[in-house]
């Protein structure tokens, strides 16, 4: 939205730069036009108005031949001044016009426009952050549902290792103690009752050699 914001502004800029340079431009195009008008016009009049002279000295009477070419050169001057201040002052204000009715032309022009642009940029922009709100907020949800699945596998399977390895170990380590305990006890008791094997058959043969001595001396 800040970009929103300074676009339009920046471009209100660039126009209005724009338009105070073409208007500035135009009212030197026009000076100079009107200025050519206006010396084209003077040159214009000297020839009419030595033609007149010329055709007045030549239709009046020879008494009158002063008298014409004063009334021609004072005429012919008279206009000349008159339509170049004349001409120069209309040319002016009318470029002055021209130049100004252009300018609030396209100032208003380009305003509709700046706006008009401001606010096609500023819904466009709306629609791409609120597309890019909605694509991300998707993207997001997908990732971590993706991610949950993943790591719910994951951590599955690699508990499932876990428990396996763990009980195969714990069960190898009850076997080797219950096999080692067995392999103790036997060894004991083989070797316990050895020996109270051994000693009741001293005790047993001890006894009958006793036994039999006695019977044997009655």
């Amino acid at each position: 939205m800040k970009l929103a914001r300074k676009c339009p502004h920046s471009a209100h800029i660039y126009l209005s730069i724009y338009v105070i340079l073409v208007c500035s431009y135009l009212s030197i195009y026009l000076f100079n036009f009107s200025l050519f008008i206006s010396t084209y016009v003077y040159i214009y009049l000297i020839f009419v108005c030595s033609y007149l002279s010329i055709y007045l000295s030549i239709s009046f009477q020879p008494a009158h031949i002063y008298l014409s070419i004063y009334l021609s050169i004072y005429l012919s001057i008279y206009l000349i001044l008159s339509a170049h201040i004349y001409l120069s002052i209309y040319l002016s204000n009318f470029s002055l016009l021209i130049s100004i009715y252009l300018s609030i032309y396209l100032s208003i022009y380009l305003i509709l426009v700046c706006s008009y642009l401001s606010i096609y940029l500023s819904i466009y922009l709306i629609l791409v952050c609120s597309y890019l709100s909605i694509y991300l907020s998707n993207f997001s949800l997908l990732i971590s549902i993706y991610l949950s699945i993943y790591l719910s596998i994951y951590l599955s399977i690699y508990l499932s290792i876990y428990t396996f390895n763990f009980s195969l170990l714990i069960s190898t380590y009850v076997y080797i103690y219950f096999i080692s305990v067995c392999s103790y006890l036997s060894i004991y008791l083989s070797i316990y009752l050895s020996i109270y094997l051994s000693n009741f058959s001293l005790l047993i043969s001890i006894y009958l050699s006793i036994y039999l001595s006695i019977y044997l001396s009655i």
